[in-house]
């Protein structure tokens, strides 16, 4: 008897199509989905881990990148002024807590997102995960 063995994948729930998204949209990302189809994918949305609802007010990473919110030189800001950067640091540090027990291939990660963008300015999960030497996807 063959045992196959698929790899997995941490995947940003919104790309697959949940409703997790800071405003409550659907961003459900087709490529995404065709490219992990074969594969074990598990959705995650830092966010959410990191304690704030959705929908919830937008959030940017001021004056740095996600790697300088990790290191305490950058905070995560909503729009309104409200420092979430403790919430952000917790959803991140429990996804990696996912990837590590999980043995995770890769992240699947939401493009322009304080927490998983990859390009632009990196999000704090991406960083983490980066560190954390877990290759990065972003749609």
């Amino acid at each position: 008897m063959t045992t196959i063995h698929k790899k997995i994948y941490l995947v940003s729930a919104c790309l697959m199509g949940l409703c997790t998204r800071y405003d409550g949209h659907l961003k459900k990302n087709d490529d995404c989905i065709q490219q992990l189809q074969h594969e074990i994918w598990l959705p995650i949305c830092p966010e959410q881990l990191g304690g704030l609802p959705t929908p919830r007010e937008a959030a940017d990473i001021l004056d740095g990148d996600g790697y300088e919110v990790l290191s305490g030189k950058s905070r995560v800001v909503t729009k309104s002024g409200i420092d979430v950067t403790d919430a952000f640091l917790k959803g991140a540090e429990q996804v990696l807590i996912i990837a590590k027990s999980q043995n995770i291939q890769g992240a699947y990660l939401k493009s322009r997102s304080p927490s998983c963008a990859v390009s632009g300015t990196i999000g704090v999960m991406a960083a983490l995960l980066a560190k954390n030497n877990i290759p990065l996807k972003e749609f």
